[in-house]
């Protein structure tokens, strides 16, 4: 079944140098953004576009889908875990450095 664009869960974004992402905010759709699995346990039709920005361009349209998929989901699942593995290193190293007692004259001795 192709990407339901009208579930809730659907997103599409445009970047600035034309790069467009299509995908499931649930994780649920491993052949994004070609395919959507059927049935798919957390469809929901979308009822209202709230905070959403509308503007009169036009997202490009979908690549058209690579012969052989059958592996795909597999690979993106194990680059998703190697991604997931080294992240919490990532964000040790941009996480501040202990921070500096706020006495700067060290410790009093009676």
């Amino acid at each position: 079944m192709p990407m339901r664009t009208d579930c809730k869960n659907y997103e599409s974004r445009s970047y600035d140098d034309g790069e467009t992402v299509r995908k499931c905010n649930l994780d649920l759709a491993p052949e994004a953004p070609w395919r959507c699995p059927n049935p798919c346990r957390g469809y929901e039709p979308r009822l209202a576009d709230v905070n959403w920005v509308h503007t009169d361009m036009v997202s490009p349209k979908t690549p058209d889908e690579p012969e052989d998929m059958e592996g795909a989901a597999e690979v993106l699942d194990d680059a998703e875990d190697i991604v997931n593995a080294v992240g919490p290193e990532v964000l040790a190293e941009f996480e501040p450095k202990a921070r500096r007692k706020w006495w700067p004259f060290g410790k009093r001795t009676s």
